[in-house]
């Protein structure tokens, strides 16, 4: 490794030690801002979802830690990260990013400034963190008990979020493009709390209830997810109960079928706290609470 790119992993290996000092989970970026560590399951002959239950490092997001001693682990195991990723929706700050874009023509700060003047809420003095592109990333926090979803240019065009499953570039990190660094007058700043007007426009309503009925009542389709369930093979369990949750959350009965898909993963193999962790994630995933980068 060459005496710069040595130089720039070293840094950016303290500047992630510095925000996990502050609560902050991290994990190694490579110069494109994705994670440094590929998956273990990339040679696997079946798709494997996981999330770093099998103890290995290479989940993306996953394996984000605040721990000093896991952090040097990470890095260590990519010596040629160049910057770190700050896992969002995680405690202690359950961090939101607000992604203002520079890659449209629209202006996403006067996107954002009139959509604080129609909902009535005021942009907070927070975190800031300019972009290579001329961007910037607002750091706030939300509730412990909301999930905000990832999504783009669904406020405005040119304005992401960054919520739980997804991660902002850390200041200090360097990319192929530049440098992220910290906006002058905010590195003193903590965090500021998300205006509740704020956080009702980036979190999605909550799914209606659907009274649970009989099984004699469940729909025919059900029937057959259950049975693609019970078929699986060594390798496929978890792959197949994720596909069958997801078709039936997107159709409309996912909590009424979701014992008996943990039933049936159960006696295909898993344990009850894999199957209930896997129709979670779909849950999840198809009310747009799940990971998005």
């Amino acid at each position: 490794m060459a005496t710069t790119d040595r130089q720039t992993a070293t840094l950016a290996l303290a500047h992630a030690l510095s925000a996990a000092e502050r609560g902050l989970p991290v994990i190694p970026l490579s110069p494109t801002k994705l994670p440094a560590l590929r998956s273990p399951h990339r040679g696997d002959p079946e798709p494997v979802l996981c999330r770093g239950e099998c103890g290995l490092p290479g989940h993306g997001v996953h394996d984000a830690t605040a721990d000093p001693a896991g952090v040097r682990a990470l890095f260590a195991a990519a010596p040629w990260a160049t910057g770190y990723g700050i896992a969002c929706g995680r405690p202690r700050h359950h961090l939101i990013g607000i992604d203002l874009d520079t890659k449209s023509s629209t202006d996403s700060v006067a996107a954002l400034q009139d959509l604080a003047l129609r909902h009535l809420f005021t942009i907070p003095e927070t975190v800031t963190v300019l972009t290579p592109s001329g961007g910037r990333h607002l750091w706030l926090t939300g509730p412990p008990d909301v999930v905000v979803p990832n999504c783009a240019s669904r406020l405005a065009p040119g304005i992401d979020v960054r919520g739980a499953g997804g991660y902002l570039v850390g200041p200090g990190s360097v990319t192929a493009h530049g440098a992220y660094r910290l906006a002058p007058g905010t590195a003193d700043l903590n965090p500021a709390p998300c205006p509740r007007a704020l956080l009702r426009l980036i979190t999605p309503p909550a799914r209606p209830h659907h009274p649970t009925h009989s099984a004699q009542s469940r729909p025919p389709q059900g029937q057959g997810l259950v049975q693609f369930v019970l078929a699986a093979h060594e390798g496929q369990r978890n792959t197949r109960l994720f596909w069958a949750a997801c078709r039936a959350y997107e159709n409309g009965f996912g909590d009424e079928l979701a014992d008996a898909l943990a039933q049936a993963a159960v006696r295909a193999g898993l344990t009850e706290r894999e199957a209930r962790a896997t129709i979670a994630s779909a849950d999840r995933l198809t009310s747009g609470r799940g990971p998005g980068r």
